[in-house]
């Protein structure tokens, strides 16, 4: 087997955030899950974008945050996903590669406009999102090369994207094309709602194409509809090769086969956003993994990771995050 080229490949919505602050009575007053990830159309979009507040665009998109954050930690990274030659499709373009990040997949010259997630934070610094998804959609097996998923030792798949039809085909045609070339395959579960809507084939995914598992209490709980976070661990035991279940200030839980590891949550100086964590969290552990580190291993850079991300405002690192986790971990 050729040496990878890229650490990491990424499959995933390309979208372009706007934070705002915003307290529980505006969430109520407009109807909005707190803590979730919501979809909504481009109408919607448009009056909700009018109602809030001052708000800060960067780029996005989960899983394009997480192989911004493993470029930030030393990675190499890759990243697929559909914009259009439109000023936030410029914007998202430039800031992923910016970051360090491979991004080649052409601009669409016709259709919806590129993704955008408008986040709402709260004082308890939780984020609730609506999310337009825009071209990102339209993302489908045509735009999976072979070749490409062949030279990045893992790819990650963002599960958010698992709804459009297309999307489906091109996460399985990945999958097989990592598994063919001898590479492995991680998921993110991404939103409780989204597993709650996709239940029976994120299973039969995780079942036959995922080595890699990332999820957290509420989505791990939800995947096997079970009411504890005990029971889903069990539940979870051999369905793939690694699941690193995450706990917010509860740390994570990392398990393969008879092997567990309960990590603490690693100290922040404040948690200000959330909005990020769980993509950072992946980022570390995938940069660990991708260097043979112990599980241990990889759950502690992907805490310090995570807990970089939850300090500030924004879903990308501020901090460079391999002198970070060289600190900490005294490398």
């Amino acid at each position: 087997m050729t040496a990878p080229r890229f650490d990491v490949i990424a499959i995933g919505n390309a979208i372009v955030d706007v934070l705002a602050h915003a307290d529980d009575d505006f969430l109520a007053a407009n109807q909005l899950p707190k803590g979730a990830m919501t979809l909504i159309g481009p109408e919607q979009a448009a009056a909700l974008y009018d109602r809030m507040g001052p708000g800060v665009e960067c780029s996005g998109g989960s899983a394009a945050n997480t192989v911004a954050a493993l470029a930030s930690l030393g990675g190499s990274a890759a990243f697929i996903g559909k914009v259009r030659d439109d000023q936030l499709g410029n914007v998202f373009a430039h800031d992923i590669r910016a970051a360090g990040v491979d991004f080649t997949t052409p601009a669409a010259t016709e259709g919806s406009t590129t993704g955008r997630c408008l986040i709402f934070v709260t004082p308890d610094a939780q984020r609730t999102m609506q999310t337009f998804l825009g071209v990102a959609v339209e993302l489908g097996p045509d735009d999976i090369d072979h070749s490409e998923i062949a030279e990045a030792q893992v790819t990650y798949l963002e599960g958010y994207l698992w709804d459009p039809p297309k999307a489906k085909e091109a996460f399985v045609k990945a999958a097989l094309s990592a598994h063919q070339a001898g590479r492995e395959v991680a998921l993110s579960l991404s939103d409780p709602f989204c597993v709650d809507r996709h239940r029976e084939s994120f299973l039969d995914l995780v079942n036959h194409h995922v080595d890699v598992l990332f999820a957290n209490e509420d989505e791990i709980k939800s995947l096997y509809q079970v009411d504890s976070f005990d029971k889903a661990l069990q539940a979870v035991r051999g369905h793939c090769r690694v699941a690193a279940l995450t706990r917010s200030e509860r740390g994570s839980v990392v398990i393969s086969g008879d092997e567990v590891h309960i990590l603490d949550a690693e100290k922040t100086t404040a948690v200000v956003d959330t909005t990020g964590a769980g993509d950072a969290y992946a980022a570390g552990f995938l940069f660990g993994l991708t260097r043979d580190a112990d599980l241990a291993t990889c759950g502690r850079m992907g805490g310090i990771a995570s807990a970089e991300v939850i300090s500030h405002f924004g879903a990308r690192p501020v901090t460079p995050l391999d002198q970070l986790v060289a600190d900490k971990l005294g490398l």
